[in-house]
């Protein structure tokens, strides 16, 4: 089974994309899809970062395992939500953080927003700034318009059977491109 890493961006108190993290999280293990493993960027609490990881002269345990959990998975599922067209500062410190465990690892983009376009704007940042340190970005999209009102706090979709049919497509996209990069590296 592929090991994919979900990795909630948001740190924000009341945090609405975290509710879109915990859905895949569910979805995933109850359909037996692949091995995930939350990675909730609030929890760590990380310090705004002065340089990338090589480059840090002590780093600390949690910087080092959380460059670890990326560097072992297989692909990686971010769910983030959009803050004024962009994404969180949060996101982008651990971006810039890290360089090799990002390179050539799949990234499947699930975005959230309290508006009506579900994250729509914050691709453009987000997409470039993966694009740049050289990840493989699943074609895939799963935005969520008016996530407060599409999830409940535990991650329960209001329509689960319209809910449960994109996430099937959106996963099985980003198991395909884990499939093909083992599949390179042979």
């Amino acid at each position: 089974m592929a090991k994919i890493v979900l990795l909630s961006a948001s740190i924000r108190q009341g945090r609405n994309s975290h509710r879109v993290a915990l859905y895949f999280k569910n979805y995933i293990e109850s359909n037996q899809l692949a091995d995930v493993e939350m990675v909730d960027l609030d929890i760590y609490d990380f310090p705004l970062f002065e340089e990338r990881l090589r480059f840090l002269k002590n780093p600390s345990e949690k910087i080092l395992d959380f460059a670890a959990k990326i560097r072992e998975a297989e692909g990686v599922l971010l769910v983030t939500p959009e803050y004024n067209g962009g994404y969180p500062a949060s996101l982008k410190n651990v971006i810039d953080l890290l360089y090799d465990e990002w390179r050539k690892k799949p990234i499947a983009l699930a975005t959230a927003s309290a508006g009506n376009f579900g994250g729509a704007q914050v691709m453009t940042s987000l997409v470039f700034s993966l694009w740049k340190i050289g990840s493989i970005l699943v074609p895939a999209m799963f935005p969520v318009a008016k996530v407060q009102e599409a999830f409940n706090e535990q991650g329960e979709p209001l329509d689960k059977a319209q809910t449960d049919k994109r996430a099937h497509t959106f996963v099985s996209e980003l198991l395909w491109f884990i499939e093909a990069k083992k599949r390179m590296h042979n």
